[in-house]
């Protein structure tokens, strides 16, 4: 029986977290493998409620406290590690901890990996539950990293990974800024799911616009060499086509791609793999509490 670690990243939101874990225990009812979760906490300011639903299909629950809060993608990346490092597993499965993630799909990638069970599977989004704005704003952000990077990249945090690919994201410094980004490099051959991106279970989203910018120049970086030379590339052919026709509109673009290239060369230090190794050290405890 495949043994499945579950992975949460968690920031304050304790009331999704545990509503979340109440929704997968009853959705693993009938799925082959055995699961447990593991959630890292990532310094959250407010202190963790009391919890005690007897949660009977999961095998386990361990909450990991991290010292000093290093944000959602390195949450995730630390966490990674600890189970490559600390825990007995066949396949990983990161979810956010919001209720976004579906926990109804958790079905379609367990058949997914029986089919193709060395394979990394991804939750690919198919629909969004966000505004018009935001879906526009997206919309934008998976255009400019498909022209810069070459790649599409359809899906966030949740997927399914076996032992082996968990193993080469732990030794890849790029999932220390960008998860999703570290997938596209790493896995070229991937299989998918079509996934739904569900409302919040309470409160507001915490991807808003600047989040959003931040997180699609975070996967571009990982492509930064790419980046570049199509920037440049693009630099030539735009300048020669306005030439003789230089006016602040027409250099906005130029403006642009080389603030993108500014940022993205910030962004890329971020891909820190002394950094990543030294991840567990901001650990300051592990409350188990199934």
């Amino acid at each position: 029986m495949n043994k499945i670690k579950i992975l949460i990243p968690v920031y304050n939101d304790w009331q999704s977290v545990f509503k979340l874990l109440e929704n997968i225990n009853s959705e693993i009812l009938t799925l082959e493998g055995e699961f447990s979760v593991i959630i890292v906490n990532d310094a959250s300011s407010e202190n963790k409620p009391e919890f005690s639903v007897n949660l009977t299909n999961l095998k386990s629950i361990q909450i990991i406290n991290m010292k000093r809060n290093k944000g959602h993608a390195r949450c995730n990346a630390a966490g990674l590690k600890y189970i490559n490092d600390k825990e007995e597993f066949d396949y990983v499965i990161p979810m956010d901890g919001d209720g976004e993630d579906r926990p109804e799909e958790l079905s379609l990638l367990i058949e997914k990996i029986k089919e193709h069970p060395d394979i990394v599977v991804t939750a690919n989004r198919v629909k969004r539950s966000e505004g018009f704005i935001f879906k526009f704003c997206y919309l934008i952000h998976k255009y400019l990293t498909y022209v810069f990077t070459g790649h599409s990249i359809k899906y966030g945090n949740y997927s399914c990974m076996p032992k082996s690919a968990v193993n080469t994201m732990v030794n890849e410094a790029a999932t220390w800024s960008s998860f999703s980004g570290s997938i596209a490099k790493l896995f070229k051959d991937r299989k998918f799911i079509p996934s739904i991106r569900a409302k919040r279970y309470f409160g507001l989203s915490k991807m808003n616009f600047i989040n959003l910018l931040k997180h699609s120049l975070s996967i571009i970086a990982v492509f930064k060499i790419t980046l570049l030379i199509r920037s440049i590339l693009f630099l030539i052919a735009y300048l020669f086509l306005v030439t003789g026709k230089i006016s602040i509109i027409t250099l906005i673009p130029v403006l642009g791609v080389i603030i993108m290239m500014i940022s993205v060369i910030i962004l890329s230090s971020r891909e820190n793999m002394s950094e990543y190794n030294n991840s567990l050290n901001n650990i300051d405890s592990i409350d188990k509490i199934k």
